[in-house]
């Protein structure tokens, strides 16, 4: 069984390989934001856990095996995690954050030079920062009920 650390280090590289050091620190803030908020569905269903957050469904393609009903080769099950991987893990899992995430709970890269207003579809985030391809969102006041 891959321990947390692990699992995190390659969700830093799935999620952010070709984003350089600035790409792969703001979602890994995101990720820790994600442990560390104290209300709405993160803490609820997660209840400040790493290995939760990381395999919570359907938050992060990273984690699933399939997408849309096909295979998903690039997951955290397959794609190893490397020494710089593991370097922003640990800058992380130390208290650090990314000034350009904030206190941000989602990212996205839209494939296109625009970032939505808002994220997710439920509006419970809104556009905060954009940092290499992707936008990163804060919590709208409708997150608090989730």
């Amino acid at each position: 069984m891959l321990s947390t650390r692990d699992l995190f280090a390659r969700m830093i590289r799935c999620e952010a390989e070709g984003e350089g050091l600035d790409g792969m620190q703001a979602v890994a803030t995101v990720i820790m934001n994600r442990v560390h908020v104290p209300y709405g569905e993160y803490m609820r269903v997660n209840q400040g856990n790493l290995r939760k957050v990381l395999l919570q469904p359907y938050q992060f393609t990273c984690a699933m095996e399939t997408v849309y009903g096909q295979p998903n080769p690039q997951n955290i099950f397959n794609i190893p995690a490397r020494n710089q991987d593991y370097e922003v893990a640990d800058w992380a899992l130390a208290g650090n954050k990314h000034h350009g995430a904030g206190e941000c709970l989602w990212y996205y890269n839209p494939f296109s030079p625009e970032c939505s207003t808002y994220f997710p579809a439920t509006r419970t985030g809104v556009y905060f920062n954009r940092i290499q391809q992707h936008c990163f969102y804060t919590p709208t006041p409708l997150y608090a009920q989730t």
